[in-house]
C-alpha cells in the first residue's frame, strides 16, 4: 500500500469521525468528562506511517545482517583446526544490550555429565554463522570452572 493511500484512508476515517486525531474524545465533539470541548486539551494521537511504530530503517538494515539468537543456540563450536570441541548452550546478554558471554557445553551425552563453561564472546574469531574459538580444545575447556546457572 502507498503512503498516499495510508494518509488518505486515516483522513477520511478522521472526517468521518471513526479515528480520533485529537485526542480519544474527539468523537462526535465530545470533552473529557469535567472539561468543556472549548478547554479539552488537543492531543496527537500517532498514525500508521507517520510515527516510528517498530524498527527504524537503519535498524531493520541490522536486522537484515544479524544472525537470530534462536539459530545460535545448540550450535557446534569448532576451534581453528577445524574441530568440534562443543555446543552452544545458551547466550548471556549485557545490561548495555550487547552479547557478552557463550555458554558452551563440553561434556556429556544426552544431558548426563554436562560440563558448561561461560566463555567471553570476544574469545571467538566469529560467533555465526559457525562459531569457531580459536586456539581452544575441548580439554582445555573442560578444565575451566564448570558454569552453574542461578
Amino acid at each position: 500500500m502507498s503512503t498516499k493511500f495510508l494518509l488518505g484512508a486515516a483522513l477520511a476515517c478522521a472526517v468521518a469521525g471513526l479515528y480520533p486525531v485529537n485526542g480519544a474524545h474527539a468523537q462526535a465533539g465530545k470533552a473529557a468528562p469535567g472539561t468543556s470541548a472549548a478547554s479539552a486539551p488537543a492531543v496527537r494521537v500517532p498514525v500508521a506511517g507517520q510515527a516510528v511504530l517498530g524498527v527504524t530503517v537503519a535498524e531493520e538494515r541490522l536486522v537484515a545482517t544479524g544472525f537470530r539468537a534462536s539459530k545460535l543456540l545448540k550450535q557446534d563450536v569448532y576451534n581453528d583446526k577445524g574441530e568440534k570441541i562443543g555446543k552452544i548452550d545458551d547466550l548471556v546478554v549485557a545490561p548495555d544490550g550487547t552479547l557478552s558471554i557463550a555458554v558452551i557445553n563440553v561434556g556429556g551425552f544426552l544431558g548426563i555429565a554436562d560440563h558448561r563453561v561461560a566463555v567471553p564472546v570476544r574469545q571467538f574469531q566469529h560467533i555465526a554463522p559457525k562459531a569457531v574459538l580459536p586456539n581452544a580444545s575441548k580439554d582445555q575447556l573442560k578444565t575451566l570452572p564448570k558454569f552453574e546457572y542461578t
